[in-house]
């Protein structure tokens, strides 16, 4: 693959289903319709990138088997992180059906709805986390700033096992508050299986007033924390629109790696993505 690719590494895909997607109100209207290959792909293109990572937005079987549907008739479409219920006795029987699936490159589970801050820490949860090695895929982790210390316990336990963290945690864009989110992703960013996603940051900003400087506090912490070679740039579109436009969202990151040299540029929008991933060729 060329090493001037450039991924997003976090987007979604949904059919609007009311029912489906409860935590899309009503004052979210620009998220209340269909989002598709076809939305995304030529905002992609005028952004200046060439494939991105789907992300699973509900937790079912049916929507990862249609996410990797999606991915098998778009080539855009590199990898998809979908979903299963890692605290299912049968997870590794469950994934071994997915086997045969080139595109799938990693599972989430969305922790940062659990009310036990300590699900993450399950006997069964840990379990199902041990299934995934054999099956080479990766986990995104997804929490907010106030989970990171029972993250920190999860990563420990599985030195061997890949993770990226998700939105960085969402740290308290919109206050102004580094600690103690910086303290602990400097805790976490000391485990190298931890590779860090620079997403869904215009969300956790002022949504009608945010500017570019607003988000280079906490950039700053996280390429200090991990270095280039650990972060990938993800869009978390189309929940970043509630914000701003794609290409608006994008150049966040892009007017953040002005100042470093092409081969950090590349590693970060898009070689570790691919690496981390092992996202396939077009």
């Amino acid at each position: 693959m060329d090493s001037l690719t450039r991924i997003d590494a976090h987007q979604h895909f949904w059919r609007f289903d009311e029912a489906e997607y409860g935590w899309i109100t009503p004052e979210m209207a620009v998220l209340r319709r269909d989002h598709l290959p076809g939305d995304l792909e030529p905002q992609l293109e005028q952004a200046g990138l060439h494939g991105s990572v789907a992300v699973q937005a509900r937790q079912t079987l049916e929507e990862m088997r249609w996410l990797l549907q999606l991915a098998e008739r778009h080539d855009f479409i590199r990898g998809v992180v979908g979903w299963v219920d890692l605290c299912d006795p049968d997870v590794e029987r469950i994934l071994e059906g997915f086997a045969g699936r080139a595109k799938l490159a990693g599972v989430r589970h969305v922790l940062q709805d659990e009310p036990d801050r300590r699900y993450m820490l399950r006997e069964d949860f840990l379990r199902g986390i041990g299934t995934l090695a054999r099956f080479n895929l990766a986990y995104d982790i997804l929490i907010y700033a106030h989970q990171l210390p029972e993250a920190l316990e999860l990563v420990r336990l599985f030195p061997q096992q890949r993770f990226v963290l998700d939105h960085m945690a969402k740290p308290l864009i919109r206050d102004g508050i580094l600690q103690p989110w910086e303290q602990n992703i400097r805790a976490l960013a000391a485990h190298s299986n931890l590779y860090c996603k620079l997403s869904g940051l215009v969300t956790e900003a002022d949504l009608n007033r945010w500017h570019t400087s607003d988000f280079r506090p906490y950039l700053d912490v996280v390429f200090d924390a991990f270095g280039p070679g650990r972060l990938m740039l993800g869009s978390d579109w189309p929940v970043c629109t509630l914000a701003g436009s794609y290409t608006r969202v994008i150049n966040i990151v892009l007017d953040y790696l002005a100042g470093f040299d092409q081969k950090d540029r590349r590693a970060v929008l898009g070689l570790n993505a691919i690496e981390f991933y092992g996202l396939q060729s077009e």
